[in-house]
């Protein structure tokens, strides 16, 4: 189009500016240098000393590397759509498959991974034996169960005087089966006896996301920049490629789900939202972005799918399918509210699980009434957020799922505070901190991380939105009709693609 030769190029809405074709050379040139600054803030941390937790060393390079991450992503988004699909591309490869060359540098889950793997492929099941147990010690390899001194990063001792790499060894897996089938695919498709297959599984998913971002983003005509968001999150890196967690692979089936709902195919979005479900239990919050549409349909057939890939467990386990499920939460201290860091500000610790299952439904209700279902990972960002706020959890990789939804969403990348607010508690790990010490920690960095998205919301409530006669543009968002057309979605396929190459 002729516009390619002027002096100008316009950015499609979501993004910062215009900016001038000589410009663009600068900016590329700038964002390039950061993702390079950025992979090496995140190699750092894989390969560099002080990273563990609970070193001072740990906080400085994570905090470097957000802040890397923050101003990539802002000067990606500037730059002309070919360009900024090139190095999100180059980020999604480079960043994890660096992080998966190292040992797991801050979980251990990726041994249990393993593992259970390793006993699926025996014809065992990981919900009837756990690691300890007499009946599967012949399945113990040498590399999960190291010989001589038991000491170092990731070592647990053993009754018995040997020695595991397996976190909480004499309890049965916690995972649904949608995960344990990837660990049962991952051990009989790799050489086993090695945990490079399992971090590059993870680093493989980690691809696939950015991938489908960018399909499902360009398919329903938006910015396929959001993309940046996820592809060069240091979270990402970090947590998929070297610490091999699972949830990568229920955020896949997320994002995927969430594009058939968008597509007004509600029974293939329920059951791949259901096979997200049985991989770690948080997805379920994502079905609330489209029970508007179809609810019977969306909620039959992931329920459907939930139950299914159970069934088989059930009946050769029984209960026991719910492995460490139950000693978990107790363990989290659930069970007597301890852990629910904000509802603790201003509730008695024993009240706190009450209040928090009433907060979540009502939350639920709110956003499933609401929800757009042509645009469903809004409802689902803000429910997995909310949802991440009552539970304050202490693992900031549950918040992978928040990252998926804010590149799909594109409007609100405050969210993307639950991140590091998970970092802050997570890290203390190893910190000779007291009880109450921690407690405080715990809530400074989930209450900063709300007045982010509160704040950021409220800015957004009090802004005109353009073109309108002056009412908020959230306003415009919270109410909008079932068959809505979001603002930055052209109204055709060769309008899209001559606003997004322009």
């Amino acid at each position: 189009m002729s516009s390619r030769t002027a002096s100008t190029s316009t950015t499609p809405t979501g993004t910062a500016a215009t900016i001038t074709t000589a410009t663009a050379a600068g900016t590329t040139t700038t964002a390039a240098a950061t993702g390079l600054a950025l992979a090496g803030a995140v190699g750092y941390a894989v390969y560099g000393p002080w990273t563990h937790p609970g070193s001072a060393g740990v906080y400085v390079v994570y905090g470097v590397a957000w802040a890397l991450f923050v101003l990539g992503a802002f000067l990606v988004r500037r730059l002309p759509v070919r360009r900024a699909v090139l190095l999100i591309l180059v980020g999604a490869v480079v960043l994890p498959v660096l992080a998966a060359g190292a040992p797991p540098r801050t979980s251990d889950d990726a041994y249990r991974y393993a593992f259970d793997g390793r006993v699926q492929a025996a014809g065992r099941s990981p919900y009837a034996h756990a690691p300890t147990d007499p009946e599967v010690a012949r399945f113990r390899d040498d590399w999960l169960f190291p010989r001589g001194e038991c000491a170092g990063w990731f070592k647990h001792p053993l009754p018995d005087g040997s020695c595991t790499r397996i976190n909480r060894p004499d309890v049965h897996t916690i995972y649904p089966p949608v995960a344990e089938s990837y660990y049962w695919l991952v051990h009989v498709v790799t050489p086993s006896g090695r945990r490079e297959p399992v971090q590059a599984a993870a680093a493989l998913l980690a691809i696939l996301v950015t991938l489908a971002l960018l399909a499902v983003l360009r398919g329903f005509g938006r910015d396929p920049r959001h993309a940046v968001w996820w592809a060069w999150c240091p979270m990402v890196a970090l947590e998929a490629g070297n610490n091999a967690h699972v949830d990568v692979l229920g955020v896949l089936l997320m994002v995927l789900g969430l594009a058939a709902i968008g597509g007004r195919r509600p029974i293939l979005g329920g059951v791949l939202l259901g096979g997200a479900v049985a991989t770690k239990m948080f997805p379920a919050a994502a079905l609330a972005g489209g029970l508007r549409r179809a609810p019977v349909r969306l909620l039959g057939s992931a329920a459907l799918t939930v139950l299914l890939v159970y069934l088989p467990h059930v009946l050769a386990v029984g209960p026991a399918v719910l492995g460490y499920l139950p000693g978990y939460l107790r363990e989290e201290r659930y069970d007597d509210g301890a852990r629910f860091g904000l509802l603790g500000l201003v509730l008695p610790t024993g009240s706190a699980p009450y209040a928090a299952v009433v907060v979540l439904i009502g939350l639920a209700v709110v956003v499933a009434a609401r929800a757009d279902p042509d645009r469903p990972w809004q409802g689902a960002l803000t429910l997995t957020g909310g949802m991440l706020f009552v539970l304050t959890p202490a693992y900031p990789w549950y918040a992978l799922l928040v990252v998926a939804l804010v590149a799909l969403d594109g409007r609100r990348p405050e969210w993307l505070a639950l991140g590091p607010a998970g970092y802050v508690l997570y890290l203390t790990w190893g910190l000779e901190l007291s009880p109450g010490q921690i407690r405080a920690i715990h809530q400074l960095g989930y209450g900063v991380a709300l007045l982010c998205v509160l704040g950021a919301g409220l800015g957004r409530r009090l802004r005109p939105a353009d073109g309108t006669t002056g009412r908020p543009a959230a306003f415009h968002a919270w109410k909008p009709p079932i068959r809505s057309v979001a603002s930055d979605s052209p109204k055709s396929t060769s309008d899209a693609a001559a606003r997004l190459d322009a």
